[in-house]
C-alpha cells in the first residue's frame, strides 16, 4: 500500500486539504495516512464500497480501553446511533425516524426563513463575521425548537457541542478531553431533568415524539433518548454551520452572490466543501478494498473530502459548477450511516443561503477567510463580510 505524510494540523493543509488529496490519491485508491497510522481511501469508488459495505462497522471487534476522566463522553457513546451496528441500530434508527419525520422537516422551512431576516436585522453593522451572527447562531436554535429545548439554553448547547465534538478532533489535548467530559456530564443531566418534565408535560417537539415512539413494543431508554438528542444537535448543528459559511464563502469567491439557490447548487456546495472530511470504519472479515486486503479487527479511515473531487466520479472536479448534473457525493456519508439529519442540513442551506442573498445582495468579502483549526471536520473561523442597506 503506498504511505504518504501529511500533518493533518499543518496550517496550509487546514486552510487548503485538496491539494494533498489530489496527491495521494495519485498514489491510488487506497492509501496508507502515516501520521494516523491508518490506511484511507482516497477515490469515490474505494470510500462509496466501503461506507456501503455491511462488512465494515464502527463498532471495534475489541472494546477499547476507555481511561477514567473519559468515562462521561464514552458513556453517551456507547448508546448513539452513530457507533451502533444492527440490530440495535436498525431499531434506533427505525424508532427516531418515526420522530424525525420528512413532515415535520419540511415544515420547519418558514421558521428557518423567519429566523434568518432575524438575524440579519439584528446583525451589528455592514461589516460582521457571518459565522458568529448568522451561521452558527442559525442551526443551534432551529435545533433547540425541533427538540423543544428553550431557546435560552443556545449558549449551553453551543458550548457542550463544541466541547463534545472535540473529541474528534486531530491533536486533541487533555485539556479538551476534560472538557468534554464535562460537557457530557452536564449536557445529559439537561437532557436527563427535560426528557422527564416532558413526560409529565407531553408537548408538540421531537423529544414529546422520542418518547412516544415505539416498534413492536419497544421504546427508546433514557439513555438511548439523551444519546440521540445530544448526536441531533453535535452532528446537525456542527455540520450545518460549516456547510453553511463554507457556502457562502464559495459563492463569494466566484463572483456568483447573489445565485439563485436551487436543489443543483446546494448539492454542489456540500460536494466541492463538504463539512465533515474523514469517517472511520472497522473490518470485521479479511475484506479486499481495490485489490488491498483490509485485515478482521483493523481500522480504515475513508476520507469524504477527497472522494468529493475524485476525477472519474467528476468532471474537472476542483470546479465549482452549479449547474453540474447531480450525482451521489459522500457530503452525508453513504449507506447504513448516510446521515440522519440530511433533509434539515438541506433545507436549512436552502432556506438561509436565499433569505441571505435575497437581503444582502451586494455582500463582499471584507477579510480572507480563515480556516478553523478543527480537522477532521472542515469549517471556517470567522468570515468577515461587508454589505451596504439590505433591501426591505
Amino acid at each position: 500500500m503506498p504511505k504518504f505524510a501529511q500533518n493533518p494540523t499543518d496550517v496550509r493543509f487546514v486552510q487548503d486539504p485538496y491539494p494533498a488529496y489530489d496527491r495521494m490519491r495519485a498514489l491510488g485508491p487506497l492509501v496508507y495516512w502515516q501520521d494516523y497510522a491508518l490506511p484511507c481511501t482516497t477515490s469515490f469508488a474505494a470510500t462509496n464500497a466501503v461506507l456501503r459495505d455491511r462488512r465494515f462497522g464502527r463498532v471495534p471487534l475489541e472494546p477499547l480501553g476507555i481511561p477514567p476522566h473519559l468515562a462521561p463522553f464514552y458513556a453517551i457513546e456507547a448508546h448513539s446511533m452513530l457507533e451502533l451496528e444492527p440490530p440495535r441500530h436498525t431499531r434506533l434508527r427505525g424508532l427516531v425516524l418515526r420522530a424525525f419525520t420528512s413532515r415535520r422537516i419540511a415544515a420547519l422551512a418558514p421558521e428557518i426563513d423567519a429566523l434568518a431576516h432575524g438575524l440579519i436585522d439584528t446583525r451589528p453593522g455592514d461589516e460582521f463575521d457571518l459565522l458568529e451572527h448568522f451561521a452558527r447562531p442559525l442551526p443551534v436554535i432551529i435545533i433547540a425548537r425541533l427538540l423543544g429545548v428553550p431557546e435560552s439554553m443556545t449558549a449551553d448547547l453551543l458550548r457542550w457541542s463544541n466541547a463534545m465534538v472535540g473529541m474528534y478532533q486531530a491533536g486533541r489535548s487533555r485539556a479538551m478531553e476534560d472538557a468534554a467530559a464535562v460537557a457530557a456530564t452536564e449536557f445529559s443531566a439537561f437532557l436527563r431533568d427535560y426528557i422527564d418534565a416532558r413526560r409529565a408535560r407531553p408537548a408538540d417537539d421531537l423529544i414529546t415524539h422520542l418518547i412516544a415512539a415505539e416498534e413492536d413494543g419497544q421504546t427508546l431508554s433514557n439513555e438511548e433518548m439523551i444519546a440521540t438528542c445530544i448526536l441531533l444537535l453535535n452532528a446537525g448543528h456542527e455540520a450545518t454551520v460549516h456547510s453553511l459559511g463554507l457556502a457562502v464563502k464559495t459563492l463569494l469567491e466566484h463572483g456568483l452572490w447573489p445565485a439563485p439557490i436551487t436543489d443543483a447548487l446546494v448539492e454542489e456546495c456540500l460536494r466541492y466543501d463538504p463539512a465533515l472530511h474523514l469517517f472511520t470504519r472497522w473490518a470485521y472479515d479479511d475484506i479486499d478494498v481495490m485489490g488491498v486486503t483490509i485485515p478482521r479487527g483493523a481500522q480504515l479511515a475513508c476520507l469524504l473530502g477527497a472522494a468529493n473531487r475524485c476525477p472519474r466520479q467528476w468532471d474537472q472536479p476542483n470546479k465549482f459548477d452549479p449547474t453540474r448534473p447531480a450525482k451521489p457525493h459522500t457530503g452525508f456519508g453513504a449507506g447504513l450511516h448516510f446521515c440522519l439529519g440530511a433533509p434539515l442540513a438541506r433545507l436549512e442551506l436552502q432556506r438561509a443561503l436565499s433569505v441571505l442573498g435575497a437581503r444582502l445582495p451586494r455582500l463582499t468579502l471584507a477579510a480572507p477567510p480563515q480556516l478553523a483549526d478543527i480537522y477532521h471536520f472542515h469549517g471556517l473561523e470567522r468570515l468577515i463580510v461587508a454589505q451596504g442597506t439590505p433591501s426591505p
